[in-house]
């Protein structure tokens, strides 16, 4: 399943083969699908609602972030078309340097947080271990997951 950051040749598509799809016709359709972004395969088709529920549903999650750091930003005080142009920056700019890292996702927000600095005081809100971010995403892929499951019927 392509994501929509194909739309700009950022996307992802994850795919399935049985054993009865020979090597020559899987390389065909991962160089095709390469042209919009990443190939990835799996080796079962049963994780494929796993894969919708985390990239295939994951560019509203990025976009509501952006959302929601430019209304917070707004509420703070800066001017909405300001907030809005920093949240999308921040966003983008953050996603490229993830992709173009050798650097976990982990390493590269460690890096940006000082010890009780300013990151450090927001982090230990989203971090919370029972309502944070962590614990609220898993419960969004696994009720995206679930969803998928249903419509495939």
């Amino acid at each position: 399943m392509p994501n929509t950051p194909a739309a700009v040749r950022r996307g992802i598509t994850v795919c399935f083969a049985d054993e009865t799809v020979s090597a020559d016709r899987r390389a065909l359709a991962e160089s095709l699908l390469e042209a919009v972004g990443e190939v990835g395969w799996i080796a079962d088709e049963a994780q494929m609602d796993a894969v919708t529920a985390l990239s295939g549903s994951g560019p509203a999650y990025v976009f509501l972030l952006a959302e929601a750091m430019a209304e917070a930003g707004a509420a703070l005080g800066l001017d909405p078309a300001l907030a809005v142009r920093l949240a999308r920056t921040t966003v983008s700019g953050s996603g490229e340097l993830l992709r173009l890292s050798a650097d976990s996702a982990g390493d590269l927000r460690r890096a940006v947080t000082s010890p009780a600095g300013t990151t450090a005081a927001a982090l230990a809100v989203l971090m919370d271990e029972a309502a944070g971010f962590g614990p609220l995403l898993r419960d969004a892929l696994a009720a995206a997951e679930h969803r998928s499951r249903e419509l495939a019927g």
